[in-house]
């Protein structure tokens, strides 16, 4: 696709450049607009590091918060909700799938806000109605009252990822994404731990007429709830306006990502983008690994009937629960720290940590029943894949220019996600237990799928660099915006091409990580 068709005209009148409409070019051009020199390391190293220090804690509580939010289903179900509520097997299930059909169903519209709206606030706005209907939990005595609150959990969820990621490319280049990308996930784990740990201390609550697990939905609603409004008031929605930053240190913020060759953000939703996103192969691919590597993830609301069915009681059922959350932690920050050290080996890296998965899966199908500790340990090796997927989140943010077919493309990865999500719930039927032989052979298939797509993608996506490598290198062409001066005065400004808000196929300079 030509620049001309992106918005992009020349203006031969006036100048030899190439003028833009400021409505078509990256939020960050207007401040690095007619910038010559070049961010020294230390300098950009220092900016970083003030950049972490503001927003990851913030990231990392949040992921933290929102996956013990969405996992106290879960953790519920072993404090006492399915008899409280006169749950069947099969509203169980539903109870999780309503959560991601909810989520599917809002996140392309939740997409839109994030590029229409303040990141930060709007990300704000849904944390805050996540909390009420957490806490509202509390309040079902059915299912029908259960199934409103999970369908409200799963609309708001689907701005936190989404969100996340977009702010991911905003601030950090893309090695340093595919690190902070993992360590905003890992924290998946630490809510396990720690969600286990409330839950053991919910069981030994007695008050009349208000059980466990209640406690437990306001608790976590009422940690979720001053989350909200700490996000409002702290989190930045671009590094273009970030509190903690100087405007100099803005610019600075801005030139940093240049590599990048995404940009900011651009507010304004570009038609041809999103078509170029429905049409690239690649944007399936990812969504394929991910709706495949997530049907395993109904093993969260899973895990605990699982491991009672083991025969531990409720409180070492509770205890054991915390162990995925250590596990996960591990191969996450391993996975990303092996990656980010060994340039273009996500696809590899993510494939590898497959293999522990294919060996829990086989020794919970084959070791006796009686053999408790070796089944607990093969339940326990299931988990190990995580890094598959949190490689793929930052791999595709990191592969997709343009801001609107970013957008897409998040929301569709997502959707699949979801789509995975709401379909697994339903493999765990009682005509199955104790063994589940039929949801572990669904799960193992699955872990075998997913790390052919990698290497597939790996392999597309290399093919298109070396078509790349072989073109004509373009006569480098200046791009122009117009700025108004402090005492009025209209001049245009140079703007570098990787501020132009073009996509990875408009740009021809763009290369893919592998």
């Amino acid at each position: 696709m030509s620049l001309e068709s992106s918005g992009v005209f020349k203006d031969q009148k006036q100048h030899a450049g190439i003028s833009l409409s400021t409505k078509d070019v990256d939020t960050g051009a207007q401040l690095v607009a007619g910038l010559t020199s070049t961010l020294h390391p230390d300098e950009a190293l220092r900016i970083r590091r003030k950049i972490d220090k503001h927003i990851m804690p913030m990231m990392c509580v949040l992921y933290w918060v929102q996956f013990m939010d969405k996992t106290t289903l879960g953790s519920a179900a072993i404090l006492g909700i399915e008899q409280a509520t006169n749950l069947t097997t099969n509203e169980y299930n539903w109870l999780g799938t309503v959560f991601y059909l909810s989520y599917l169903v809002f996140e392309y519209p939740q997409n839109l806000a994030l590029q229409r709206f303040p990141v930060g606030k709007w990300m704000s706005i849904n944390i805050f109605v996540w909390a009420v209907a957490l806490a509202s939990h509390a309040a079902c005595k059915n299912f029908a009252g259960l199934l409103v609150v999970r369908l409200l959990l799963g609309v708001c969820e689907g701005s936190i990822t989404a969100g996340f990621l977009i702010v991911s490319s905003m601030f950090y280049t893309r090695t340093e994404q595919t690190l902070r990308v993992g360590y905003w996930f890992l924290m998946n784990g630490t809510a396990q731990i720690i969600s286990g740990f409330i839950s053991f201390g919910t069981l030994h609550i007695n008050t009349k007429g208000f059980q466990p697990w209640q406690w437990l939905m306001i608790i976590t609603g009422l940690i979720t709830l001053i989350l909200a409004i700490s996000f409002w008031f702290l989190f930045p929605d671009s590094p273009t306006n970030a509190w903690f930053l100087t405007p100099d240190e803005r610019a600075k913020a801005v030139q940093r990502i240049k590599e990048n060759q995404t940009g900011v953000e651009n507010k304004r939703f570009k038609m041809e983008q999103m078509i170029e996103a429905l049409t690239d192969p690649k944007t399936w691919l990812f969504a394929l690994f991910s709706a495949l590597d997530n049907v395993p993830n109904s093993l969260t609301n899973q895990q605990t009937l699982i491991l009672a069915s083991f025969g531990f009681n409720a409180l070492q059922t509770t205890l054991l629960s915390c162990v995925p959350g250590v596990i996960e932690i591990l191969t996450i920050f391993t996975g990303v720290r092996l990656a980010a050290r060994r340039p273009n080996s996500r696809a590899y890296v993510g494939a590898m940590y497959f293999v522990p998965s294919w060996l829990g899966i086989l020794l919970v199908n084959l070791l006796p029943w009686s053999d408790q500790t070796g089944l607990l340990i093969g339940q326990f090796f299931t988990g190990c894949s995580v890094p598959g997927f949190v490689l793929s989140l930052s791999w595709l943010n990191s592969v997709t220019a343009g801001h609107t077919k970013k957008v897409v493309t998040n929301a569709i990865m997502l959707s699949a996600y979801c789509i995975g999500n709401a379909a697994g719930p339903f493999m765990w039927k009682t005509q199955y237990k104790p063994r589940n032989h039929v949801p572990w052979a669904v799960i193992g298939a699955c872990y075998v799928i997913c790390p052919i797509l990698l290497l597939v993608i790996r392999a597309v996506l290399a093919r298109e660099n070396k078509l790349r490598d072989a073109e004509p290198v373009d006569d480098e062409e200046e791009y122009v915006i117009e700025r108004i001066t402090e005492d009025g005065k209209r001049v245009e400004v140079k703007v570098d091409k990787e501020f132009l808000d073009l996509t990875d196929r408009q740009n021809r300079d763009f290369r893919y990580v592998l």
